[in-house]
């Protein structure tokens, strides 16, 4: 199974996008493009990245009622994107429609993986915010064994519930975890946070890292890190 570390482009612009991927210029990071950066590009940010050699992850988190959404992914399939979400709140009858969507006529599409909960949501904010009064792990794994019966590949989870997530939708079921910070650094808006080493122990599939990279004094060297933290290299 395929594992990697994907750098989050949250900037604003293409501007700053292209000065801090020029940093680069021995490896061509796997790259997640949300909202703040797709927003202001549109689809030509997934088209410049592509042309610059990156696999890309289009983190847009579609939820809405099932014809919009398979309405939507049916335009991001012509994108050429290696991953994509949606928020599994949104349902089962969203997440097949929007696997249908994405799905190309030649039977070829993205992976597509489900957002369980996010990792500033605490304990806490589930049960005051969000009304739901089970445990964490109860819930993102209900969510994940949701999504796996509607065909999608993998979920969006923290490392904390990757564990939970394997043993109930089995160890080929992917696991893509943000909220990855270096040992020493701050959790800022995130809550349910580990170090890639402590991500790569717990069985990650792939670790979303933003902040302590894009920021970093050094984001080659904090990338490197990453890298061999997780992937041991």
């Amino acid at each position: 199974m395929a594992s990697d570390v994907i750098i989050a482009l949250d900037f604003p612009g293409k501007d700053e996008t292209m000065a801090f991927l020029d940093r680069f210029s021995d490896r061509k990071p796997y790259v997640k493009i949300g909202m703040e950066l797709f927003y202001a590009m549109g689809p030509q940010a997934v088209r410049e990245l592509k042309q610059r050699g990156h696999k890309i992850f289009l983190d847009l988190k579609l939820h809405d009622i099932p014809n919009t959404v398979k309405s939507a992914m049916a335009v991001l399939s012509k994108l050429d994107i290696d991953m994509t979400n949606l928020h599994a709140a949104g349902g089962s009858k969203m997440m097949q429609a929007a696997l249908e969507g994405l799905t190309r006529p030649d039977g070829t599409r993205p992976i597509l993986i489900a957002v369980t909960q996010l990792t500033s949501t605490s304990q806490e904010m589930l049960k005051n915010d969000l009304l739901i009064d089970r445990p964490m792990a109860e819930v993102v794994s209900h969510y994940a064994k949701t999504a796996a019966e509607c065909g999608l590949s993998g979920v969006v989870c923290s490392p904390l519930e990757v564990q939970a997530v394997k043993e109930t939708c089995g160890r080929d079921f992917l696991t893509v975890t943000p909220g990855i910070r270096f040992d020493g650094q701050g959790a800022a808006d995130q809550v349910r946070i580990t170090t890639p080493r402590m991500a790569r122990e717990i069985g990650s599939d792939y670790i979303v890292i933003g902040r302590p990279v894009t920021r970093a004094d050094d984001p080659v060297e904090a990338y490197n890190r990453a890298c061999s933290e997780f992937l041991n290299i």
